[in-house]
This record gives C-alpha cells, structure tokens and sequence, in this order.
C-alpha cells in the first residue's frame, strides 16, 4: 500500500553533519550580551558621557576579547532621543545579563537605565527633596 522511504529524513542528515563548530548558549549569550554593549557604547559617546563611556567600553572588551570600536563624533542627534535609545539598550543588556548571571554587567545597565531614565525626567527641582 505505500511505498518505503529510500532516503534518510532531513533531520538524520543534519545530525550526521557534524562539521561545522556549534556554539554554546553562554557563547551566544556573551556574542548578544556584547552587542548590545557596544550599541550602548554608541549611544553614550555620542552623549559625550566619557566615565559612563569607559565603564561599558571595559565590559565589552571582557567580552569580546578585544578594545571595542569607539564612537567618532558628534552628530547633533536630539539629546532626548538617544537618551531614549540609551534606556531601551540598557534594559536589553540587564535582561542578557541576568540570563547569564552576569553581575557586573547587570548593575551596569541598572546604572544607565537609572541615568537615563533622569535624564529624560529632567533636571531636578531647586530646593525639592
């Protein structure tokens, strides 16, 4: 009534073909972890915030291996927006870095989320407490 199957099933073959290296999930995770970093990094060059700056250039490095690429210059970007972009890279890098329990990264990206979401608030009050 049906005919037997001659070849093997793509997913046999697959496996067979073991060739090619395989990455690790803590592999992947340090590849998107320092990702976002470095669009982090961008972000805060162009923010001109030099200690925030180095602080992230350090961890990209740990994770990469190597100094990572730096901002240029200035493009005259709406401050507000790349504080935005700045908030949405962070949080990204905090949820990578508490799934590869990475600590030093997570309190990193608490800290910038934390000083761009002040920023975005804008400037304190005089005299309020």
């Amino acid at each position: 009534m049906y005919e037997p199957i001659r070849t093997k099933s793509v997913h046999a073959m697959a496996d067979a073909d073991a060739d090619f290296p395989h990455r690790s999930r803590e592999e992947e995770l340090d590849i998107q972890l320092a990702g976002h970093l470095a669009a982090l990094l961008a972000v805060t060059d162009e923010l001109a915030l030099d200690p925030a700056a180095e602080s992230i250039a350090t961890q990209v490095a740990r994770l990469r291996g190597a100094p990572p690429a730096r901002h240029a210059g200035l493009t005259g970007s709406d401050p507000a927006a790349l504080h935005r972009r700045a908030l949405a890279l962070a949080g990204r890098a905090l949820v990578v870095a508490a799934s590869r329990a990475d600590t030093a990264v997570a309190i990193l990206a608490a800290e910038r989320m934390d000083a761009h979401t002040a920023a975005l608030a804008g400037p304190p009050l005089v005299g309020a407490h």
